[in-house]
């Protein structure tokens, strides 16, 4: 069982940073790929960005977000960041954080989610 427990949401104008962290449960934190998904009013949750295990290089980006976000992980923190730079209103939205397990974990036991953060980007 893993539990993920994002913060760092909150209230930034256009233009303006936010730095959401994704703190894990459990001893195995290096060896989960993790991703942070999205989730705006009306619309289906979707993917922002990804990162490899281990010391983790990221493997995927949404095309809205590329050059604007990045994500890190801290191993040593069981941690997870996603850096917004340049928010803009239509990246308003719950962001959540994912952690994907190997492939020896089963089915049912391989994704996890935390509850949200929510991020309002407006003036």
């Amino acid at each position: 069982q893993v539990q993920l427990v994002e913060s760092g949401g909150g209230l930034v104008q256009p233009g303006g940073s936010l730095r959401l962290s994704c703190a894990a449960s459990g001893d195995d934190f290096s060896i989960y790929a993790m991703g942070w998904y999205r989730r705006a009013p009306g619309k289906q949750r979707e993917l922002v960005a990804t990162i490899s295990s281990g010391t983790g290089t990221p493997t995927n980006y949404a095309d809205s977000v590329l050059g604007r976000f990045t994500i890190s992980r801290d191993n040593a923190k069981n941690t997870v960041y996603l850096q917004m730079n340049s928010l803009a209103p239509e990246d308003t939205a719950v962001y959540y954080c994912n952690a994907h397990l190997p492939r020896w974990y089963r089915p049912e036991q391989r994704d996890y989610w935390g509850q949200g953060t929510q991020v309002t980007v407006s003036s």
